[in-house]
């Protein structure tokens, strides 16, 4: 990491760029309306961006207030300036100025719950001792005013220093003309003055200072004296010195002895919490409101984990049905914009990239934007009312004998949908190995591009028996949705037992009270999560459609096309009407099959057949196998262009030429172990381009798609390769 000398000339240059006169970093607990307020505070003026070398996003907006720009930085939630998890060292780099490549604050905002003082008063002294500007926004004091607290908010600022307070209601908008005036001046404001809550931890860290080489200011040496040097603080080190780290040693062990630090410093700052809130706060028997027996309600282990389920259920359904009206309107929207494209420009070869390639290659990443919108709709929603910190909580136990954390449950749901809005909410997962394993686990789940291939397979080659009261293929459906689920959990403990072993961090959860969500937020919230996928995934997807389109439409022929022009004149000559029509389609349909046999998808089929032959796919199989990896809703239409009868083809005509297809001695091509071995094969394989971009965005890196797409893709090789082998015996 650089030094704090390169880190202020970087920060003062992104200023200058941005036209902004000071920046402030807003700092709080999760779920203490931080994000709504600075929704309130920057409105659409913001931009989203990843934090240099990792995956967190960096929200950044501005406020206007009498001609004064302020940039204000929305940090990750944390509890206290000892982070647990990335999230909350990013937040704590950005307030102490260590972030490479991000401002450096030129003051606090620190936004404080007013129903749970207690919680936010640990992080506000450890905010006071930083000695920069400081303005506290007391958010949720309409709620608090209904549970009966009563907040003497001189007292409270007395006691954090002299620090400014004021008083807001972030939904409605109450008190913030008067916290925009408070920023605006804040680069004026001195900062507030320190508590003396730990004067034993100020003395050392002073000591610590002196020694240290570098630098270091009192309160990173009071965060290196409690945390020590560990493998998140390690540039630490270098401005610390032999003699100071020596000291660092002697000091810790003089102030904890064997106590743990961490333990220490809670003991010694709750106690000052609980004494200033006594202080500063005072409760009446409150109003027992929807929200009161909501929560008493919904706590309940029982009654909790049932409306949990049902809430799950609301959200996948609206994920899986409520898209898909909007979802067939884009596809048919695309494949109509398409055909006249090419009704306007012509047969030729660029007709065929603006209309196969470049609007079917657009549709392909727009098609999936309901499922996302609506995902994060719920998401949303649910983080703002308070419910989704209850789904993790309920689900920790259960999903953390997998390897995995209670915040996984939501994403896992999500991607019987789509993987891809599904991987987009492993966001909500603090802990990066947790994220990951979600991610990695989260392909695995039956989407909903996989059912047309399962649906033409099952209905082709699996009889409609009855098995007791069941219907065989639905049974064998059942089975697939299981088998993914299995093989995705299986992955996740996998990876924690390996690549992504480390310990658990705490599970530090605070349950607020329900709440309305507030409707900018949420809009907000939507617009750039839509943003983010549109303008990164995209263009992923996107190069991804227009280089199929050229493997499958280059090189063309121009025998087959002479001899289909020859074939239409003849029809045309003899026939007429429907008869006509459907002569004439057929011909096309042959050309369009011989013409992708000879082009370099086709000659790819052919020539990777021997590497798939051992699971009995012949050319055509492995063709639009491999025309699929990039989407696996395409394997349909390639089919249908492969064996001549159109990438319109209905389910009958196609399943009809599956089942008549043969090897050149005769025997079948699509055998029941084939065809069991190729649904394991769609099963497990990651075929999409989509789900590859956004693990490439999600992770910041292109090692865990590509590892992704060969542990996955090996997989179904040989889950296909056995399935086929042992049912041929």
């Amino acid at each position: 990491m650089a030094k704090r000398s390169e880190i202020r000339v970087s920060a003062d240059q992104i200023k200058l760029r941005s036209g902004a006169q000071a920046s402030v970093a807003v700092v709080g607990n999760p779920n203490s309306g931080k994000s709504t307020l600075f929704n309130r505070l920057t409105g659409l003026k913001q931009r989203i961006g990843n934090y240099p070398g990792v995956t967190v996003e960096r929200h950044i907006g501005t406020l206007l207030f009498e001609g004064k720009r302020t940039e204000l930085i929305d940090l990750p939630g944390t509890h206290s300036m000892s982070a647990h998890s990335l999230e909350e060292q990013i937040a704590v780099d950005v307030i102490l100025g260590r972030m490479q490549g991000t401002t450096a604050p030129d003051g606090i905002l620190a936004v404080l719950d007013a129903t749970n003082l207690y919680q936010g008063l640990f992080l506000l002294q450890q905010l006071v001792d930083l000695e920069l500007p400081m303005v506290v926004a007391l958010t949720m004091t309409d709620a608090a005013t209904q549970t009966g607290i009563d907040i003497d908010v001189d007292a409270l600022s007395q006691a954090l220093g002299g620090v400014k307070i004021c008083s807001v209601v972030a939904t409605t908008g109450a008190g913030m003309e008067n916290l925009r005036a408070a920023l605006s001046a804040l680069p004026e404001t001195p900062a507030p003055n320190r508590i003396s809550v730990w004067p034993e931890l100020t003395v050392a860290a002073e000591k610590l200072r002196s020694a240290s080489v570098g630098s270091l200011r009192v309160p990173e040496c009071e965060r290196l004296i409690v945390d020590g040097v560990t493998e998140r603080n390690q540039s630490f080190s270098s401005e610390l010195g032999d003699a100071a780290v020596a000291m660092l040693a002697d000091l810790r062990e003089e102030l904890f002895a064997s106590e743990p630090p961490i333990a220490v410093e809670a003991r010694i700052r709750y106690d000052w919490a609980r004494v200033t809130l006594n202080a500063v706060q005072c409760s009446t028997p409150p109003f027992r409101s929807w929200r009161t027996h909501l929560t008493a309600f919904l706590n309940q282990p029982v009654a909790g984990t049932i409306g949990l389920f049902v809430v799950m259920a609301v959200v996948f359904q609206a994920v899986f049905a409520w898209a898909t009206p909007i979802m067939d309107f884009i596809d048919a929207s695309t494949a109509s914009l398409g055909a006249s494209i090419g009704a306007l420009l012509g047969d030729g070869a660029f007709s065929s990239l603006i209309a196969d390639g470049v609007i079917a290659g657009v549709g392909s990443v727009v098609i999936f934007l309901p499922q996302i919108v609506i995902l994060f709709l719920f998401i949303i929603l649910l983080e703002d009312s308070g419910y989704l910190a209850r789904a993790a909580y309920l689900m920790d136990r259960t999903m953390r004998s997998v390897g995995l954390s209670g915040q996984s449950i939501i994403p896992m749901i999500s991607s019987f949908a789509c993987a891809v809005p599904g991987i987009m909410a492993t966001r909500v997962i603090p802990n990066r190995r947790d994220r990951i394993a979600t991610i990695m686990a989260a392909p695995f789940m039956t989407c909903s591009a996989r059912l047309p291939v399962y649906a033409l397979l099952i209905a082709a080659f699996v009889p409609p028996d009855r098995v007791g009261f069941m219907n065989l293929q639905g049974l064998v459906l059942f089975g697939l949705y299981m088998f993914g689920i299995v093989m995705g959990i299986l992955t996740a403990l996998l990876m924690r037992k390996t690549a992504l072993r480390g310990p658990k961090p705490p599970f530090a959860l605070m349950l607020p009270e329900f709440r309305r969500p507030n409707l900018q937020t949420v809009l907000i919230q939507l617009l750039g999560r839509a943003k983010v996928f549109l303008y990164r995934a995209g263009t992923v997807i996107f190069v991804v459609a227009v280089v199929v389109w050229a493997l499958a439409y280059y090189p063309r022929s121009d025998l087959i096309g002479a001899e289909a022009e020859k074939q239409q004149t003849a029809a045309v000559a003899m026939l007429s009407g429907d008869e006509l029509a459907l002569q004439l389609a057929q011909i096309d349909n042959v050309a369009a099959a011989a013409q992708l046999e000879q082009s370099w998808l086709g000659r790819a089929g052919k020539t990777v057949e021997p590497i798939f032959k051992p699971l009995g796919w012949d050319w055509r199989v492995s063709a639009a196998v491999i025309a699929g990896f990039p989407a696996r809703e395409v394997v349909i239409a390639v089919l249908g262009t492969v064996y001549a009868v159109g990438d319109e083809a209905d389910e009958a005509t196609l399943s009809s030429r599956l089942k008549a297809s043969s090897w050149p001695d005769g025997s079948p091509v699509f055998t029941l172990p084939m065809v069991i071995g190729l649904l394991i094969f769609y099963a497990c394989c990651l075929q999409c381009a989509a789900t590859l971009a956004v693990i490439r965005r999600e992770t910041n890196t292109w090692r865990w798609p590509v590892f992704a797409w060969v542990y996955m893709t090996a997989i179904g090789y040989v889950g296909a390769l056995l399935a086929f082998q042992i049912g041929s015996t």
